[in-house]
């Protein structure tokens, strides 16, 4: 399935948990549970800003973008950061209320059953997400997978505390326990945040996919014939949502022709988006000895 259809999955189970998880919080008046359905609307809200964006990010290439659209996955990955902080400064106010003023906790049996039941959609969907995020290289995937993730933990959390309210009759537990919920879902929302600003920077590719860039490099001298000399430098790599690119410069024999320096760099250049996907790279031919002007400038900075 393309990236959109997972989200409207996603938009799917975030309303079956709000459902589920706001009968769990109503019947049994915790503030654990309540604090964990008031997340479940994060991930609604969450679901759907992905979906604008992921169906902005594959538009083709426009006289206006010229590189593309793919950079609109980024902003879904910031949005759902600020929403998930936002709720749990929330949750965080609210707890705070509760633990100064603790209430009883009831039917403890039916919001267990509710809470463990829409916390096994959460996190079936979020196994489905990651495969399908690794699959189509999607941030917008990764992001909504990672916090489905964080609410299974926060759930399992809340459940484990109610059960220790129940047995030991400590009515200060449920909102502290909402406290910790609240705390763990924001530092989740930070890293989110962070995650997508480096991709907005134009953070470079990760380790994997330059060590395959590299690699495809090093294979392509050793074809090169005997005596003939091939250097690259200037390798410049970036990331923008599925699409990455690299820039690089390729220095070959100044007496070589036109034609078969350019037929060895358009073979090059289909070997190094074979072995990084969704690469689109850009490789200038330079002769032996000579350097690009931006190459000379940093140096004689230097």
């Amino acid at each position: 399935m393309c990236p959109s259809t997972w989200l409207r999955w996603s938009i799917a189970v975030a309303l079956l948990t709000i459902v589920l998880k706001g009968l769990a919080g109503y019947v049994t008046n915790s503030m654990g549970l309540i604090s964990d359905a008031m997340e479940s609307f994060v991930n609604l809200a969450s679901a759907m800003f992905a979906l604008a964006m992921v169906t902005i990010a594959v538009r083709p290439a426009d006289a206006d973008h010229p590189y593309g659209h793919h950079k609109a996955e980024y902003f879904s990955s910031g949005f759902e950061g600020v929403l998930i902080v936002g709720a749990a400064l929330a949750i965080l106010w609210v707890s705070v209320q509760r633990l100064l003023t603790p209430q009883p906790v009831e039917q403890i049996g039916w919001g267990l059953a509710l809470a463990i039941v829409s916390s096994g959609f959460n996190g079936a969907l979020a196994w489905a997400l990651f495969r399908a995020a690794r699959a189509h290289r999607s941030i917008a995937l990764e992001g909504d997978a990672r916090h489905l993730l964080a609410d299974v933990w926060t759930s399992a959390g809340v459940v484990v505390g109610i059960v220790a309210v129940h047995f030991t009759g400590w009515l200060w537990l449920d909102p502290l326990l909402a406290i910790g919920v609240a705390l763990n879902i924001a530092r989740e929302g930070v890293r989110l945040v962070w995650r997508s600003s480096q991709g907005l920077m134009d953070e470079a590719l990760d380790a994997e996919s330059q060590a395959a860039l590299m690699g495809t490099l090093d294979r392509f001298k050793a074809t090169v014939p005997e005596g003939a000399q091939v250097r690259f430098d200037d390798i410049v790599t970036r990331g923008a949502g599925q699409r990455r690119f690299a820039d690089l410069h390729m220095h070959v024999p100044g007496e070589w022709s036109l034609q078969h320096a350019a037929t060895l760099r358009d073979g090059l250049e289909q070997s190094l988006m074979d072995a990084v996907p969704g690469l689109r790279v850009t490789i200038q031919l330079l002769p032996l000895g000579m350097e690009a002007r931006a190459t000379r400038i940093e140096e004689s900075a230097a």
